[in-house]
């Protein structure tokens, strides 16, 4: 079986044929760009594959974006027809509309008029960064290099005989579509595809830990593929309840954003097989990846099969062997090495350590450097803290503002999580001042993007008082 919604189950030739049909009509329909704006279900699978028989540029789009976004992709991408829910459709009324059946799923094929924009030549599917902004980047991606990464994957994850994946993340995300979808259907896995609310997520950063590990149960994965704050709340349920993970798992993969040593054993004690990994859309996603017989928690893992990683003088992370076509709307091509943005270093076994961003370093005012996501790692390793943001940068000691898992957390609560993470920094790296976040940590009140990356600057501009900071430090 090649997928599984909890209701039906697919046939690897009933994909096959299902692909096939939603490919001619794409094709009878004149398509160049399709959008995807849907929940995970076997019908957005289809329409993936479909769009590669077809030769159709792909634009996933998360229903997590908002309208702004959305609007902006579509015509950034030149997308005239999108495949959506026919509640959805209604958001186009000027289009013409008409219903179909994917998989067994109604949906609207909405037309558009568009204009074909610049794109680099190849182009199979346009994949869009959650941005800091309305105005997401769109990374445009090839067929070969997803399908190296996907190839990759298999080979390096062929020990663990992986037949059962629950997809876990949104197949917009670019992780869970490479690492979630086309690897384990490579492998001949099934890909187990419930709609994202049946598996505790409510937009992009509302998680029911409770009613994940349910599904969990009941549906024996021997794969997950989780975001760092999904682990920590799954993890932190399971330590109140009492339970622990089904004993099905092989491998939980963590990434999006730094792990930390502690969380993962905090994990691995309850019986989350939790192993850390890097990527990035330029290069298709995943690049390194620990595995069992082949971990080094804390670090990032070891590149996979079709990835080279080097590091630059300036400290600065280099990818190739997978790497994108370039920017929607820039006729730039990459370079051969795509510098990654991120600072890191490769032991002499391998490992890649990620030490933060380089575009966030701070410099104290000691003339330390710093970087933040190290400490906020740190912070958030402790079970009180959800999120944690630090500033300090031309500051003589470090500040954050704090989330804690629980509002009605006591302030001596946060202060032991803040002594405890500082018990493991070195002097300048300790945090000296810290606040409670004054708005929840989310796109609605602007302190965090749509994936759940922090909004730095707007965080520090609603704190600085409280931190003493200049708002424009």
């Amino acid at each position: 079986m090649a997928l599984d919604d909890g209701e039906r189950r697919l046939a690897f030739a009933e994909l096959e044929d299902e692909a096939n049909r939603l490919a001619e009509r794409l094709r009878a329909e004149g398509s160049r760009v399709v959008a995807t704006l849907m929940d995970n279900s076997p019908a957005w699978v289809v329409a993936d594959l479909a769009a590669a028989r077809a030769k159709v540029v792909h634009v996933p789009l998360p229903v997590f974006f908002a309208p702004g976004q959305i609007d902006h992709a579509l015509r950034a991408a030149g997308v005239d027809t999108v495949l959506t829910l026919p509640p959805l459709a209604a958001r186009w009324p000027a289009g013409a509309a008409s219903g179909l059946a994917v998989a067994g799923q109604p949906l609207s094929i909405v037309r558009l008029a568009a204009a074909a924009p610049p794109m680099p030549a190849g182009t199979a599917k346009i994949t869009f960064t959650s941005g800091t902004t309305g105005a997401p980047k769109g990374v445009c991606l090839d067929a070969d290099a997803m399908r190296r990464v996907a190839e990759g994957l298999v080979e390096a994850m062929a020990p663990l005989d992986i037949r059962r994946h629950l997809c876990a993340l949104p197949f917009a995300v670019l992780l869970e579509n490479i690492a979630g979808v086309m690897a384990p259907l490579l492998r001949g896995a099934t890909c187990v595809t419930l709609p994202l609310q049946q598996l505790g997520l409510n937009g992009s950063s509302g998680f029911d830990a409770a009613r994940f590990h349910a599904c969990a149960v009941a549906q024996q994965p021997h794969s997950i593929i989780l975001l760092p704050q999904m682990l920590r709340a799954w993890s932190g349920y399971l330590l109140q309840s009492g339970q622990r993970a089904p004993d099905s798992l092989k491998l939980v993969a963590v990434g999006g954003a730094a792990v930390g040593a502690k969380l993962l054993r905090d994990a691995r004690a309850l019986g989350i097989p939790a192993f850390e990994g890097y990527g990035l859309s330029e290069g298709a996603s995943v690049q390194t990846l620990n595995l069992p017989g082949h971990d080094r928690p804390g670090t990032a893992g070891r590149a996979l099969p079709h990835a080279r990683l080097r590091i630059a003088p300036d400290g600065e992370v280099e990818v190739a062997g997978s790497l994108f076509l370039g920017y929607l709307g820039d006729a730039a091509a990459p370079p051969q090495w795509w510098p990654t943005g991120d600072l890191g270093r490769i032991d002499a076994d391998g490992y890649l350590h990620i030490s933060g961003r380089k575009k966030h370093l701070l410099i104290t005012a000691f003339g330390r450097n710093v970087s933040p996501e190290w400490v906020e790692t740190a912070l958030r390793g402790e079970h009180a803290v959800a999120q944690a943001v630090v500033f300090g940068d031309a500051q003589p000691a470090l500040s954050a503002v704090l989330w804690p898992v629980r509002a009605d957390a006591p302030d001596a609560q946060l202060q032991a999580a803040v002594d405890a993470a500082n018990a493991t920094l070195p002097d300048y790296a300790r945090i000296r001042r810290w606040v409670r976040g004054r708005a929840n940590f989310d796109a609605a009140s602007g302190m965090a993007t749509a994936n759940g990356r922090a909004q730095r600057a707007a965080i520090l501009q609603l704190h600085a008082d409280a931190l003493d900071i200049a708002a424009a430090s």
